[in-house]
């Protein structure tokens, strides 16, 4: 059974950090890119970061290009994305997903339409 579980995130005054991981089960990860997504208040659910197999190639929103690095550890199969400079506009539920096979390799998308299985999602919440 495929399975994604976010977690890390949190309350964090704005120019924080923070660190989410996405554990991920019952699939290889080396085979497959992974994608952080968010959804804000009363917004549709955006593409944040995505990672490619191999991590040849990663993708960034421009809204946080800069600040939010995404890596992946194929042994811990764990993709974590990395949060600096906090804004308030950060604000969001975040989820991971796997994309939808078959895999292409070296690539990835911000499109959610691209990804088939979702974790639960992590609150983050930037505020003073």
């Amino acid at each position: 059974q495929v399975q994604l579980a976010e977690s890390g995130g949190g309350l964090v005054q704005p120019g924080g950090s923070l660190r989410l991981s996405c554990v991920t089960s019952g699939f290889t990860l080396d085979h497959y890119a992974v994608g952080w997504f968010r959804r804000a208040p009363g917004k549709e659910r955006e593409g944040v970061s995505c990672i490619s197999t191999g991590a040849s190639n990663t993708n960034y929103a421009d809204s946080v290009k800069g600040r939010f690095t995404i890596t992946r550890d194929n042994g811990k199969k764990t993709v974590y994305l990395q949060m600096d400079g906090l804004k308030t506009e950060d604000t969001a539920v975040y989820f991971c997903a796997r994309v939808r096979p078959p895999t292409r390799l070296g690539v990835c998308s911000l499109s959610e339409y691209e990804y088939i299985d979702w974790g639960q999602g992590t609150q983050v919440t930037v505020s003073s």
